[in-house]
């Protein structure tokens, strides 16, 4: 039985078979740092506004990689690729979670 040929699960397989390149996973690894320190610098900034400071980490977060892809298609330095855009601001997701679960349950 060959799932591959069939149309139900041509997306799924599409998503499963294929890999992840090592640029993203750069991407990845640096973004949750990066959403971890953007967390911490706004809760310190303001206080005792856990789920404001967290939209703007994670807008700053979004802003922060997207303007290194935008720098990286203006200049030429680079590749101008959106799933390093992505790849970061999920690990940025990552740090910035464990930051406010630290910060919520800690």
């Amino acid at each position: 039985m060959n799932f591959i040929s069939t149309n139900h699960f041509a997306h799924f397989y599409f998503f499963v078979l294929k890999k992840i390149a090592p640029d993203k996973w750069k991407h990845f690894f640096v973004g949750i740092p990066l959403g971890a320190s953007l967390q911490i610098i706004c809760l310190s900034a303001f206080p005792k506004h856990t789920w404001p400071d967290t939209a703007a980490s994670f807008v700053i977060l979004f802003a922060g990689c997207y303007a290194f892809e935008l720098y990286s298609l203006i200049t030429g330095k680079g590749h101008y690729e959106l799933p390093d855009v992505w790849a970061g601001v999920l690990g940025g997701c990552i740090g910035i979670g464990v930051v406010l679960l630290f910060c919520l349950f800690g």
